[in-house]
């Protein structure tokens, strides 16, 4: 008995509250200026929303010749004038927002090689594009509530870990080496081909920050290169491009290959989203600290030069910008040191390498696989939106084929419902992109049908807000205490003058002392009053408080009811809808069969009339035949009434018929006719066999002459299979008897008629019949019949 091995079983996924709330994605076109003025244009911005597509001189666009536009609209359009700032501001400042707020984001842009990806993604020197203004953002709007530096800790499982201060202080210690975030100040330190692209004047801030969080951003960037996985911010990063060369000054292969860096591998973290393993993130605390980070990997970035790019992407890009956030403690001193309380948010931008043709790029060798994985990866995420689309639009369940590639691979959460997803497609408006353009314009029209669902809210902490600023102020008790005291100092009665003037004086003193005892007596008066109304107070605050947490309570259970009411609610919308899909399923379904029955009605409307008509054309057949069987009839009653007229004498004696041989069919004008069957009777079996069909009949005439008939026909195949007799000719042959007298013979020599009864007298029966017979039913002395029938010819 062998055991077989069971797979491991697969962890069932996190159970997620349900949203039936969709987004589609959100696809944004943006035109790029034509690199010369007299190249061919063969884009036009039609509005804001819409452009058309001109077919340029000699491409033909159908089959006719003709030329053909084509209209394609998207959520916004951009033209040749956009500035940076205003896509940042439509595209990816809503991003921004939702990182802040605890929620995932994705956006690539998308195109051919040399549209202005890369100029839209990272943006030029004073121009920065979507990625710059991005984190300039995120530290304008979290800058005063960041956490000290490896507070944050990442647990290589795609999670983060809280330190405390102590930890967090001696890790700092431990790396010295930590370059000093970077300041406003410090910008001029920063590589000249990025300095400008950052601007703090145009730098946006969120909205709706919370104040009593801590963050910290950490940074990573990757790139898939030939669908291997490498991390640009490795320092041990190697050229994967250049071979690798022992210590002899020879290639390690002798079959000159390239040998790729080490590439990184994706998993699955607990909670079913996808992360690169081994992945460095760095904690960066200023945008500037960040964008260097950035440029440090975008210089390891592969790149080449072809026909159409000076500097085109070899591989697809990814900057991940992950925020890790988490409340303050009750004092507002410290972060909550709960690593549940922990929110972590993504933003991966992403820069895909153009879609080209080897035949125009005048590609050779390693650039020609570089274009063939290029192109085989966008095709890849072509068919995983197709198949979202078709599933969403039919209620189709087909599995989307994620792992065909590593970038549909790595983003698979986002289109399950991880975060919002977003597109800009970059064009190029000369007229030699055109085909590469079309195609690119239908995917991104496609991909806009594509609804993803939307991200819940992150659970709000019950602490109390404001805790922040309070520690900060030092408290409301402690900034009262002086008016207090100040108050009760005024309230006391006012001493008397105190001064001596006789040292005699025995009566100021017992004033004064009878004054400070008064007022003694009033300050414990007034102690135990504002203790007793502190208590009071306490109480009422106590009471405040349980009826507050009672609140909280109902608040929550209401909360708790209405959420499974959300719930119940969103299941029977999610019933509904399926059984829209279905009942639409169903409707069209009807629509078929009912387009089906009404073509069965039709044919069988015609085949009925069909059939009616060769009922009425099979009736008149046999009401002939019936015709034709009695005519036959009557001539055959004729006929033998006539023969027993012709042969019955009455003058001469009467012979015995059983021992005379009437006629032989056998030796009298028999017809020769090659490769005959002879029978008795035609039978189907014989018939079957034979295309030709020939009946003899022989009868003697009154005049004793021997008349031979030969009835010629066709076999033919009957529709029900068998087989049937087609009469088409008559042909007759006639012979005279020598031992009978003939009467044409007798006139024809000449000779006289008399009157006594000698040869050539026909006037009496006597006379002219020299014998008399007797027919009976079924001998075979009368009229004779032979059946021939000539078998069909073979080939040769």
């Amino acid at each position: 008995f062998f055991s077989r091995k069971g797979k491991t079983p697969r962890r069932p996924p996190p159970k997620k509250p349900p949203n039936s709330q969709k987004d589609p994605v959100g696809v944004y076109c943006r035109v790029r200026p034509l690199g010369a003025e007299d190249e061919e244009c063969c884009i036009e911005v039609i509005s804001s929303t819409t452009i058309q597509l001109h077919a340029p001189e000699g491409f033909k666009t159908n089959r006719n010749g003709e030329y053909k536009e084509t209209q394609y609209s998207f959520k916004k359009v951009f033209g040749v004038s956009v500035a940076q700032m205003e896509l940042f501001e439509y595209v990816a400042k809503p991003l921004v927002d939702d990182l802040i707020r605890g929620k995932n984001g994705l956006l690539f842009t998308y195109g051919v090689t040399g549209s202005g990806k890369t100029f839209t993604m990272t943006g030029s020197p004073g121009q920065g594009g979507l990625l710059p203004r991005s984190l300039n953002m995120i530290f304008n709007s979290i800058g005063p509530y960041q956490a000290e530096r490896y507070v944050f800790k990442t647990d290589d499982k795609n999670g983060m870990e809280v330190q405390s201060e102590v930890d967090a202080l001696l890790e700092r210690q431990r790396r010295g080496n930590v370059t000093v975030p970077k300041t406003p100040s410090s910008r001029q330190k920063l590589d000249p081909e990025i300095a400008d692209m950052i601007k703090p004047d145009e730098a946006y801030k969120a909205d709706g920050v919370d104040e009593d969080n801590s963050y910290s951003i950490f940074v990573s960037y990757i790139e898939i290169y030939n669908n291997y996985i490498y991390d640009l911010l490795e320092e041990t990063q190697e050229d994967a491009i250049k071979p690798k060369w022992n210590g002899g000054g020879t290639p390690v292969r002798q079959n000159t290959e390239f040998i790729p860096p080490q590439s990184k591998i994706l998993r699955e973290d607990q909670n079913h989203n996808m992360y690169v393993a081994g992945c460095m993130e760095v904690e960066v605390k200023s945008a500037e600290e960040a964008f260097q980070v950035f440029w440090r990997g975008q210089k390891k970035r592969k790149v080449a030069n072809t026909r159409l790019n000076r500097e085109s992407s070899r591989s697809h890009s990814v900057f991940i910008i992950k925020m890790a956030q988490a409340p303050l403690d009750a004092d507002g001193n410290n972060i909550l040191q709960d690593k549940n309380q922990v929110s972590v948010s993504q933003l991966c931008l992403v820069d895909l390498a153009g879609s080209e043709r080897t035949g125009r790029t005048g590609a050779e060798g390693t650039r020609i696989r570089e274009a063939g994985n290029i192109n085989q990866s966008l095709l890849n995420l072509r068919t995983c939106i197709e198949i979202l689309r078709e599933n969403q639009m039919c209620g189709t369940n087909r599995m989307v084929p994620y792992r065909d590639s590593k970038v549909t691979h790595l983003f698979k959460n986002y289109f399950d419902g991880e975060g919002k997803v977003r597109m800009v497609v970059c064009v190029n408006p000369k007229a030699d992109d055109y085909e590469e353009t079309l195609l690119v314009m239908r995917f991104a029209e496609m991909t806009q049908e594509v609804e993803v669902a939307r991200p819940v809210d992150r659970p709000i902490c019950g602490f109390t807000p404001g805790r922040r600023h309070r520690n900060q102020r030092g408290g409301p008790v402690d900034r009262d205490v002086p008016s207090v005291i100040n108050y009760m100092v005024h309230s006391l009665p006012p001493l008397p003058s105190s001064e001596l003037t006789d040292p005699h004086d025995d009566i100021t003193l017992p004033r004064l002392i009878e004054a400070l005892e008064n007022r003694h007596r009033i300050r414990q008066k007034m102690i135990e009053d504002y203790n007793k109304a502190a208590n009071m107070m306490k109480s009422m605050l106590q009471e405040l408080d349980a009826n507050l947490i009672s609140k909280d309570n109902f608040i929550h259970e209401q909360n708790g009811k209405l959420a499974e009411r959300d719930k119940i609610i969103q299941n029977n919308k999610a019933e509904m809808e399926r059984l829209e899909k279905k009942n639409k399923m169903q409707e069209h379904k009807i629509d078929i069969l009912q387009k089906t029955t009404k073509i069965y009605e039709d044919d069988k409307r015609s085949m009925q009339q069909e059939l009616e008509t060769r009922e009425q054309r099979l009736h008149r057949e046999l009401s002939e035949k019936r015709r034709m069987e009695q005519r036959l009839h009557g001539v055959v009653s004729d006929t033998q009434h006539k023969w027993e007229k012709e042969f019955v004498c009455l003058f001469l004696p009467l012979w015995d018929i059983s021992s005379f041989n009437f006629l032989d069919l056998g030796t009298v004008l028999q017809p020769v006719i090659p490769n005959a069957i002879q029978v008795s009777a035609p039978s189907e079996k014989a018939l079957s066999k034979c295309d030709k069909y020939v009946l003899t009949h022989q009868e003697v005439a009154s005049d004793g002459e021997i008349k031979t008939k030969l009835i010629k026909g066709d076999v033919i195949k009957t529709r029900g299979g068998g087989q049937a007799v087609q009469f088409t000719d008559i042909e007759t042959l006639k012979q005279e008897l020598t031992t009978v007298p003939s009467r044409k013979r007798k006139s024809s020599e000449g000779t006289p008629a008399s009157g006594d009864g000698t040869d050539g007298a026909w006037t009496d029966v006597e006379t002219r019949c020299s014998m008399a017979m007797e027919m009976r039913a079924g001998s075979n002395m009368g009229p004779g019949y032979e059946h021939h029938g000539i078998t069909k010819r073979r080939k040769p």
